[in-house]
């Protein structure tokens, strides 16, 4: 998403308990997605969540290929013959 020019920056962050990868539409404003893999979440929610840019979880699961689904979306475009 970064190379298409919908996000212009991320971070990514290491704690004791989590990982967060965080993608900003601009480096002032809060992230607009964050990808969250907490282990001690794995067995009851699933490790990886996404979560919008107001704290909202969007997706829960045990695979990231899931978690990044409706991220994929956007870079799907119709194209006509």
């Amino acid at each position: 998403m970064v190379a298409a020019g919908h996000w212009r920056d991320y971070a990514i962050h290491m704690g004791a308990d989590v990982a967060i990868f965080a993608a900003f539409r601009r480096t002032a404003e809060r992230p607009e997605v964050r990808i969250e893999k907490r282990p001690a979440l794995r067995v009851k929610q699933g490790a990886f969540a996404l979560i919008s840019e107001h704290g909202v979880v969007l997706k829960r699961g045990q695979e990231l290929h899931g978690i990044l689904a409706p991220l994929e979306r956007r870079l799907m475009r119709l194209v006509e013959e």
